[in-house]
C-alpha cells in the first residue's frame, strides 16, 4: 500500500506543478499516470512543438516544460506509478480513499486531485485486419523501452513527432529502421523532419511516403508488413511494426466513480477549490468543467494551487495556515535542500 498526502491522478503539467505547491504546505504526493512517463500529452504528443502561453516563458518546447516542472518539484520527493491506470476508488470510513490501478496496485490518501488532462489516453489503431492478434507479440503502440528493440527491424508508421523521434533514436539501437506515412508532408518539428531526411541520405532510415501498411504477416509473432505505395505492395520483413497515430482521450474508469460528470469532464465548484461532488475528490486541469472554463495549462496551475489550499485544511483540520510569499520565507525541501533569497548585508556607516 503506498500511502501519501495527497494522491495525483495524471503526471501531465498540472499534476506536477501540483506537487510544488503541495510542498509549500508540507504535504507529499504520489502520481498515477497509464503512460509510461511523466508529461501527459507534453511528452507523449507534441513534445518538440513551443508553448506561448507559460508565464515568463514567452516560448517554451512542452518537453522542457515538463523537465522544468520535473525538476521544480524534485526537492519534494514525489512518488510515481507510471504505465498503470487508475481503476477503482474505495472510500473509507475516515473519509480517506484507496486507489487501486489496472494492475492491482493500492494508494491510500485522504486527498485525491483528478489532473487527468483530457482523461486516459488510448492509442489510436490503423485499421489493419487481425492487427490485435499481433498486440504485445511484435506489435507496439507506445514505446517503453527502445533497448526491446535493440538489433532488431523496426517498421514505424506515423507522420507526427513521435513517428519522428523515435524513428531518429532508434537509429541508433534497432539493426534497421523503416519509417512510412501515408503523406511525403510530416507533422511534426521542421528539424526533426530535416534529421529524417539526413539520415535518410545515409540510408539509416528507409523512408516510403506516401505509402500505408495494409497487412501483418507471421504465425506467433509478426515477421513482416505488406506495404502499399502508388499502388503497388511491397512485402518488408521485420521484428516489430509500430503505428504511432496519436492517442484518444478517454475519462475511462473514473467515469464510474459516482462523480458527476458533463460532456466527458467532471463537473466542480469553481467558486471554492476546484471540489467534486464527492467530498475530498478535487478535479483539476483540463479534466474539469465549470461556468466559463478555458483548458489552458496556466489556468490548471491555478487550480491546483487552490486545491492544495483546500486539501492542506481537510489533511489538517482546525490548523490554520499562513500564507508567506517563497521570496519572504524560503523554500524547505523534503529532501533536506533549502532555497531562499540571500539576506541583505546591514553595514553601519561612520
Amino acid at each position: 500500500m503506498i500511502k501519501t498526502d495527497i494522491l495525483i491522478i495524471g503526471a501531465g503539467p498540472t499534476g506536477l506543478f501540483t506537487v510544488f505547491e503541495a510542498g509549500l504546505l508540507k504535504l507529499k504526493c504520489h502520481l498515477i499516470d497509464a503512460l509510461p512517463q511523466a508529461g501527459g500529452q507534453c511528452s507523449e504528443i507534441y513534445p518538440k512543438k513551443p508553448i506561448y502561453d507559460i508565464p515568463g516563458f514567452p516560448e517554451i518546447l512542452a518537453g522542457d516544460l515538463t523537465k522544468n516542472l520535473l525538476e521544480q518539484g524534485k526537492q519534494f520527493e514525489p512518488g510515481f506509478t507510471l504505465g498503470e491506470r487508475a481503476e477503482t476508488i474505495e472510500k473509507q470510513e475516515d473519509g480517506s480513499f484507496i486507489v487501486t490501478t489496472n494492475k492491482g496496485t493500492q494508494h491510500h490518501a485522504p486527498v485525491v486531485a483528478i489532473a487527468g488532462g483530457l482523461g486516459s489516453f488510448e492509442p489510436r489503431k490503423p485499421a489493419i485486419e487481425g492487427i490485435a492478434d499481433y498486440e504485445d507479440k511484435g506489435v507496439e503502440y507506445i514505446i517503453k523501452d527502445p533497448e526491446v528493440y535493440r538489433d532488431k527491424k523496426v517498421v514505424i508508421s506515423g507522420g507526427g513527432d513521435s513517428a519522428l523521434d523515435w524513428s531518429i533514436f532508434l537509429t541508433d539501437v534497432a539493426s534497421e529502421v523503416t519509417l512510412i506515412h501515408r503523406r511525403n508532408e510530416f507533422r511534426g518539428a521542421l528539424d526533426s523532419v530535416e534529421k529524417v531526411r539526413e539520415l535518410t541520405l545515409l540510408n539509416k532510415i528507409n523512408l516510403i511516403t506516401p505509402a500505408e501498411v495494409k497487412e501483418l504477416h507471421g504465425d506467433e509473432k509478426i515477421e513482416a508488413v505488406t506495404v502499399v505505395k502508388d499502388g503497388e505492395a511491397t512485402k518488408i520483413e521485420t521484428d516489430h511494426f509500430i503505428p504511432l497515430f496519436g492517442l484518444s482521450p478517454k475519462l475511462g474508469p473514473i467515469a464510474n466513480w459516482g462523480l458527476e460528470i458533463e460532456k466527458n469532464a467532471i463537473k466542480v465548484d469553481n467558486s471554492l477549490n476546484y471540489q467534486t461532488n464527492i467530498p475530498g475528490i478535487f478535479a483539476i486541469g483540463d479534466v474539469n468543467t465549470y461556468p466559463e472554463k478555458l483548458k489552458l495549462i496556466l489556468c490548471g496551475f491555478h487550480e491546483a494551487t487552490l486545491m492544495c489550499q483546500a486539501a492542506y485544511r481537510i489533511i489538517n483540520p482546525g490548523k490554520k495556515y499562513v500564507l508567506k510569499y517563497t521570496t519572504v520565507s524560503g523554500i524547505d525541501g523534503f529532501d533536506g535542500t533549502r532555497k531562499e533569497a540571500p539576506k541583505a548585508v546591514v553595514q553601519a556607516i561612520n
